[in-house]
């Protein structure tokens, strides 16, 4: 498909925003307009609109170039300037454009159109939110977290006089060479050890100034502050812990369960750190692909089977360069799609090492691309900021509804059905550790004056109750207490997680239909991204045909459903 940016109405085209004073006249421009008429200010939502996706899109190519190179400073020097030198200044004017927002007497004729009511209602929330102090605190709190991925990214072993990042060591512990396993694996901890103190330190600052810019917003504590910025309307607090328990009480036992499968196949009585990747029947690490460029081609395969569509949105991503797909060093880790607003073609990172894990998340991204593209043509850029429930549902079903195409890499029928048997047990395991890293994040922050050693405790604790208690860290105890420093979400976007499980559960449902009517859940699937965020949740979900639920009830039914289904492979 062809893609073109749409002419700007507003800013000018030649624009490059090097310094404050590039993008202040448009702010002034909104700040001095009159609103006389209804149509005035519905210009003024476009242009505003406008000056959001430029904005929005500028940022998202500074970070874009600084993750694939976290060693170029200036790549570095860019994303920097931004959140340190533009983004403060232009806080308190959008606070202002806000302020104007809510109180133009000519809001009230939109208010039947629900998008605009659920972006009148964001704008709220922002407006409430704002407070001039922590302007400079958030403008700091974005630099630190971005030495998370700069810490990370540095982190490599050598093996075999070859320097590998720790993806690629990571993809070893699947041999069947367990002398090969436990050397590998010793070498991984013995460098992440070498940044334990780091992180924990990096960690401590920032849970200290997110905690001050929640008590400058009136909270008591960041948990509150955090449920009112992501939006979380439609359920709380209580829900979540509510979803920690019943993961515990049903999930953890199903993951046990597979877990001593495993040992018995294995023959043994206990995991050590180093066995509980690998295939316990003896084979070889599912290999499906060699390089980036293979993954994306056997992608688009598998996109095309599905809709036809779906493959265009990643030709169309390859052709404009919007893709960056292997693993290298100096690469930050992780994988991501970012949304670019203004072009609507969005861009994917991810570190591939040629594992099924890897074939997973570039299915995963590629879901939350479709998304992108599906709702580019909103009015409002605001109508395609989306909440992360809504768009993990995207991108979680697009796994599941991919899974029966997967012969594109695996044209034997017996890795085929070990790559589902993995998918599925897979998100049995990381449902436990869903639930842990929000508990954690509920704990940390209701108890901002912890020490590192009970931070360590606490976790430890976690542990227990999400884990099986089948693998033996002797001599590698410390590895329990710091594991969560893994986990970029905690450094980089605070209490965004749990969502992967609430969607997690959607997905489940979309894949449920699509066994019953394939064509039909698929075209539920694109209705439900064509929204964006015009409807509420649980109306969005609906429109896919699923449950927005994660009642404990639900979450049975949805665990008989996994288990049966694991009995076909």
């Amino acid at each position: 498909m062809k893609i073109e940016k749409n002419p700007r109405k507003f800013i000018a085209e030649d624009l490059k925003i090097n310094a404050w004073e590039d993008i202040k006249p448009y702010f002034d421009n909104l700040l001095s307009r009159e609103l006389k008429t209804k149509m005035n200010f519905e210009k003024w939502l476009d242009d505003r609109s406008e000056l959001d996706a430029v904005l929005e899109e500028d940022m998202a190519w500074r970070y874009i170039r600084m993750s694939i190179d976290t060693t170029n400073e200036t790549f570095s020097s860019a994303y920097n300037l931004f959140v340190t030198k533009i983004q403060p200044e232009l806080a308190p004017l959008d606070d202002q454009l806000n302020r104007k927002l809510v109180d133009c007497p000519f809001k009230s004729e939109f208010i039947d159109d629900e998008a605009y009511k659920i972006y009148f209602r964001a704008t709220e929330v922002q407006l409430n939110l704002f407070r001039e102090e922590n302007v400079a605190i958030e403008a700091e709190l974005n630099e630190k977290a971005q030495q998370y991925g700069a810490i990370s990214a540095a982190q490599s072993i050598e093996h075999n006089r070859e320097k590998l990042t720790m993806q690629k060591a990571a993809q070893m512990l699947k041999e069947q060479d367990e002398n090969l396993r436990k050397e590998v694996f010793e070498k991984i901890v013995t460098r992440r050890r070498e940044d334990t103190e780091k992180l924990d330190t990096l960690y401590s600052e920032l849970i200290q100034k997110r905690h001050e810019l929640a008590v400058n917003a009136g909270f008591e504590n960041f948990v509150d502050y955090k449920f009112q910025a992501l939006g979380r309307f439609d359920y709380s607090k209580e829900d979540c812990f509510a979803f920690h328990k019943a993961i515990k009480n049903l999930i953890v036992p199903l993951v046990k369960e597979i877990q001593l499968k495993r040992l018995n196949l294995l023959g043994k009585d206990k995991f050590k750190p180093w066995d509980v990747e690998v295939d316990p029947e003896g084979k070889a690490p599912l290999k499906p692909f060699q390089t980036g460029k293979e993954m994306l081609e056997g992608t688009i395969q598998i996109f095309d089977k599905i809709d036809s569509y779906f493959g265009n949105c990643l030709r169309t991503m390859d052709e404009m360069g919007h893709l960056d797909l292997d693993s290298k060093p100096g690469k930050a880790p992780g994988g991501y799609n970012y949304p670019l607003y203004e072009i609507g073609v969005p861009f994917i990172f991810v570190n591939a090492v040629g594992a099924q894990r890897d074939l997973v998340t570039m299915v995963h991204e590629g879901g939350h691309a479709v998304h992108s593209f599906l709702s580019r043509d909103l009015k409002l850029t605001g109508f395609k900021n989306l909440p992360s429930e809504v768009a993990e549902l995207a991108s979680m079903s697009m796994e599941m509804l991919t899974m029966n195409y997967w012969d594109a890499f695996y044209p034997n029928e017996d890795d085929l059905k070990r790559a589902k048997r993995e998918q599925l047990e897979g998100i049995l395991k990381i449902l436990p550790w869903i639930a842990q890293i929000d508990a954690f994040q509920h704990w940390i922050y209701t108890n901002v004056n912890h020490t590192v050693v009970e931070r360590h405790q606490y976790w430890q604790q976690l542990s227990k109750d999400f884990g099986t208690g089948l693998t033996d860290w002797t001599g590698f105890e410390d590895q329990i207490a710091t594991s969560w420093q893994r986990q970029l979400h905690l450094f980089e976007v605070p209490f965004y997680y749990i969502e992967y499980g609430i969607a997690q559960l959607g997905a489940l449902g979309v894949w449920k239909n699509s066994i019953d009517d394939f064509d039909k859940a698929v075209n539920d699937y694109k209705e439900a991204l064509k929204l964006g965020y015009t409807k509420s949740i649980p109306e969005i979900y609906a429109t896919a045909n699923v449950k927005f639920d994660f009642s404990e009830s639900y979450l049975k039914e949805l665990a008989d459903f996994i288990q049966t289904e694991l009995r076909s492979y």
